[in-house]
C-alpha cells in the first residue's frame, strides 16, 4: 500500500490518498477547500493514473469533511463514516461560514464503518479500529502488512487529540489509544491528521501525554 499526503486548508490538515498496485485508490478526510486544492488532490491522481473508489472519514470535524461533496462529485465513490459520528457531521454547516468557509457543501455518508470490519481496495484490507474520544465516532484505519496506521485526530508526535470540542472526552481519549494504538508493533507509523508522522514505539516512550 502507497500512502500519499496531502496539507490542506487553514487548520494545517492532512489528507490521505491510499492506493496499491492495482491503482485502486481510497480518499481518507479530504480537507480540501479552495479550488487549487482541490486541482492538487485530482492531479496526482490522474498523473499516478488511479481510480478512486471509496471516500472515508476518520471523523467529521470540518476540516477533515470540507472536500468532502468533491469528491464525490468527481468520483461518484461510497462515503463511509462511523455512525457515533454522523451527528458531528450534520453539525458542520450551523458553524462553516464563522470559521470563514461559507462555500461549505454538506455530503451525507452512504454507508457506515464498524469497528473491526475491513475497508477494501484493490488487494488491500484497512482494519477499521473504533478510538472515540477526540470525536463520539472517530476510527483509524490499520494496515498490518505494512504497519501503517492512518490515524485522524488521536495521536500526534508528542501530543494527542484535543477534547474540548462538542463531544471530546480526555479519559475516553486515553482509554482509545492505550486500548487500540499502543499494543501494536512499535515500528507501526501513525499518518496523523495534522503535523508530521510518528511512530507507535516513539510516542510510548516519549508521548507526555501517556506516562
Amino acid at each position: 500500500m502507497t500512502v500519499a499526503g496531502f496539507t490542506f486548508n487553514p487548520f494545517a490538515e492532512n489528507t490521505y490518498l491510499l492506493s496499491d498496485e492495482t491503482g485502486e485508490a481510497v480518499i481518507v478526510d479530504p480537507g480540501c477547500y479552495e479550488p487549487a486544492e482541490q486541482q492538487a488532490l485530482r492531479q496526482y491522481i490522474d498523473d499516478q493514473n488511479l481510480r478512486v473508489v471509496l471516500l472515508v472519514n476518520t471523523h467529521a470535524h470540518i476540516d477533515h469533511v470540507l472536500g468532502n461533496q468533491f469528491v464525490l462529485d468527481t468520483y461518484k465513490v461510497p462515503y463511509l463514516l462511523h455512525e457515533a459520528d454522523f451527528a458531528t457531521l450534520r453539525a458542520v454547516p450551523s458553524y462553516a461560514s464563522n470559521y470563514g468557509f461559507p462555500r461549505y457543501q454538506p455530503a451525507e455518508p452512504t454507508g457506515q464503518l464498524r469497528a473491526g470490519e475491513a475497508v477494501r481496495f484493490g488487494t488491500t484490507e484497512l482494519e477499521v479500529r473504533f478510538v472515540p474520544g477526540h470525536a463520539p465516532g472517530h476510527v483509524v484505519f490499520y494496515h498490518a502488512p505494512t504497519s501503517t496506521v492512518i490515524g485522524g485526530d488521536v495521536l500526534f508526535q508528542g501530543s494527542i487529540g484535543r477534547t474540548d470540542l462538542p463531544g471530546g472526552d480526555h479519559a475516553t481519549l486515553i482509554a482509545s489509544i492505550k486500548s487500540q494504538l499502543l499494543p501494536l508493533p512499535d515500528d507501526t507509523v501513525v499518518y496523523p491528521g495534522h503535523g508530521p508522522a510518528t511512530t507507535i514505539g516513539q510516542e510510548r516512550r516519549t508521548n507526555p501525554f501517556l506516562t
